[in-house]
């Protein structure tokens, strides 16, 4: 049975979706960078914000193009973000059954706070691990297993959930079950190909999954 499960954020229970893709697009042209596309631009989401930039616009020093992101993704933060259907029911009722919750993400803190407080989702969460809390941010194990030690879970009782291959890269590095959400952008199809334990259509599918732990995707 899970006791544990660890919730990646954007594109996960925060559909950021959008307010990331336009923040990239408005960074580039802001700076003068050939513009990319959505498609482009989708199957890096979920990687550290350097490490998109520098891929996107081939610099080392991507310090310029981060500014022009966040000051963006800032100023559109409210208008550009929704929720995903079925996240705060399902956050009540695995607090019911007495499952421990966190947040395990390569966003920065101050935005991961300011987006779960949005939604109401803040007060669920007993650890949040941002890219500012660790040295090696997803694929690396560290994140998966910082949230396991504030928690002080057993890894073989925790489940991960998340819309990027690194969110499943990571939390098989670290030995606990991962979800992939087939609302993630990079496609069912796609996270498949990286053998997630479960795939889930809902967030109430959780439900299942931590009272029998036995479910194939």
């Amino acid at each position: 049975m899970i006791e544990c499960v660890l919730f990646d954020l954007d594109g996960t229970i925060v559909n950021t979706n959008e307010l990331i893709i336009h923040s990239f697009m408005h960074a580039l042209q802001e700076n003068n960078l050939p513009p990319l596309t959505r498609e482009q631009i989708i199957p890096l989401m979920g990687t550290t914000l350097q490490q998109q930039m520098s891929a996107f616009s081939g610099l080392e020093d991507t310090s310029v193009l981060e500014q022009s992101y966040r000051s963006y993704n800032y100023a559109h933060h409210d208008e550009l973000i929704a929720s995903f259907p079925h996240v705060n029911e399902t956050m009540e009722e695995l607090l019911r059954r007495g499952i421990r919750l966190g947040i395990v993400t390569t966003k920065i803190r101050p935005t991961t706070v300011k987006a779960l407080e949005m939604f109401d989702l803040l007060k669920y969460m007993e650890t949040i691990v941002t890219v500012n809390d660790v040295v090696q941010p997803k694929p690396h194990p560290e994140p998966v297993l910082t949230a396991i030690r504030n928690l002080g879970v057993d890894p073989n009782k925790t489940l991960m959930v998340g819309d990027s291959i690194v969110d499943i890269q990571s939390a098989k590095a670290a030995g606990v079950r991962v979800a992939a959400v087939a609302w993630s952008l990079k496609g069912e199809e796609t996270l498949r190909k990286y053998e997630p334990d479960y795939i889930i259509h809902d967030m109430m599918d959780l439900y299942e999954i931590v009272e029998q732990g036995t479910n194939q995707p």
